[in-house]
């Protein structure tokens, strides 16, 4: 649903550059176009599934549950896993005032 606010924000402020993916496509149609196909989604999770994971969560908070550590070594094969893709990396305070601005 977030999304689908972010996206009539845009259309109506006229911020849609970032829509266009290939040189030849048009912004304006491209946001359009993902404004109205995005109302038609449903991304809602099943209550019963919510339910589940609050259950686990609390199970673990009482230590019920058995976790597995991570190794030492985990971030480091999972920067070799992903030297090849360039990962854009996003200050707090970016993350912040992306929020208040959406908010």
């Amino acid at each position: 649903m977030w999304n689908n606010f972010k996206m009539w924000r845009d259309l109506l402020s006229g911020n849609y550059e970032g829509y266009a993916l290939l040189k030849e496509d048009d912004p304006y149609e491209e946001c359009y176009s993902w404004f109205w196909s995005s109302i038609n989604m449903d991304e809602c999770l099943p209550k019963e599934f919510l339910e589940h994971l609050l259950e686990l969560c609390d199970r673990i908070d009482r230590g019920e549950e058995k976790l597995t550590p991570v190794d030492e070594d985990f971030f480091d094969r999972m920067k070799d896993l992903l030297k090849d893709v360039e990962l854009e990396e996003y200050t707090d305070e970016q993350i912040d005032q992306w929020i208040e601005e959406d908010t």
